[in-house]
Parts: C-alpha cells; structure tokens; sequence
C-alpha cells in the first residue's frame, strides 16, 4: 500500500470547501467514504459504526443527487428541512448530517488517542473516545449495544501493522485529526446555529 490508509482521506481534504468557504456536498460526502476502508481495519468492533457511516452518507447522496444544484452545499438540505419543517424527523437529511458528524467526532477522537496515548490498549482508545464524544447522545440501548461491540475491538499492534502501509501512520493519523477536526466543528457551529445540535437516539 502506497502510503497510509489515511492518504486518500488528506487527499480528499483539500477539496471540501468552495473558494468562499462553504462546504460542498459532493466533496465532503467523498471525504467521508473514504474514512469506511479504515474502519474496516477494526473488524467486528467497528460494524455499527460502519453502516451508521454508510447509511447515513447514503441518505444525503441520494437527495444530494435528486438535484445536485440545489443541494451543491452541504447546509442547503438543512434549511430546506427547516422550511419544510422536516428537519427533526428520524429519516430527515439533517439528522442525517447530525449523526454522521457525530460517528466522525468518535473517530477523529479515537484516532487522537492512539497518537497521544501510545502505551492505550485499542479498547481503552475506543471506550474513552465513546464517552467522550457518541455516550452522551445514546439511550440506553444504543449505549449497551455500542459498548459491547466495542469489546471486540482488534489487538493494537496488529491494528497498527495493518494500516501503516509504506507511510508514517502516526504523522498521517494526527494530520488527520487536525485537519478533518475543524470541518466537524464547522458542522456542529452550522446545526447549532439553528437549533438542531442536541437532537437525541432512543
């Protein structure tokens, strides 16, 4: 492998946002499936997380395609929802958005953990990136089922070995972060802004 796991991903990064600095759908969608060939690596610890990501890059790829002028920017579904009054809704883009920015937070923290905490077992990095990020928007259900998987997450050596790749994973896991970091926040700023941040799962 040419570089790290995480080399598409940067490479991906530079195109989010418009020369105005709005964030584009298409790009941003790109961006995020390519994250899916690194959860992939954490096998059966990671499966929720995974068809959480998928579905939910799915749902805004289909109406971002039922007219890809209308929705070139990634908040335009959310104001329409809000028009509408949709937005709420467990099927709507917006909560589409939410929890995809959400499974992005856990991800970008739990890759922070592997970098600051190099001595972290990969289930210690996981659960600590759970609790701080997902835990707090989880019922109790969700929360239940989320911790169990997360007991099957893989050995950290051999994890690391994997998706190292011909690169420097650690320089490449922490570029990640500080890069792909601020377009989460952005996401949360934006949702916030109009009171759709907070929304829960049962």
């Amino acid at each position: 492998m040419e570089g790290t796991v995480f080399t598409p991903c940067l490479e991906g990064m530079k195109s989010v946002k418009s020369e105005q600095g709005e964030m584009l759908t298409k790009p941003f969608l790109e961006l995020c499936k390519t994250i899916l060939p690194v959860i992939d690596k954490f096998g059966a610890a990671m499966t929720l997380v995974k068809a959480d990501i998928g579905g939910n890059i799915s749902r805004l790829e289909k109406n971002y395609l039922s007219d890809p002028d209308k929705y070139k920017y990634l908040y335009t579904f959310v104001q329409g929802e809000i028009e509408s009054k949709t937005a709420k809704g467990s099927s709507s883009c917006t909560n589409g958005l939410l929890w995809l920015t959400r499974a992005m937070d856990f991800l970008v923290e739990l890759f922070r953990n592997l970098v600051a905490h190099q001595d972290w077992s990969m289930s210690q990095a996981c659960g600590e990136s759970y609790q701080k990020t997902l835990k707090k928007w989880h019922g109790w259900l969700a929360s239940s089922t989320f911790s169990m998987a997360l007991k099957l997450a893989p050995d950290r050596k051999k994890f690391m070995d994997v998706i190292s790749g011909s690169g420097d994973i650690y320089a490449d896991m922490e570029r990640f972060c500080t890069e792909f970091g601020p377009f989460l926040q952005e996401n949360h700023k934006f949702l916030a802004s109009v009171g759709l941040d907070d929304l829960k799962a049962s």
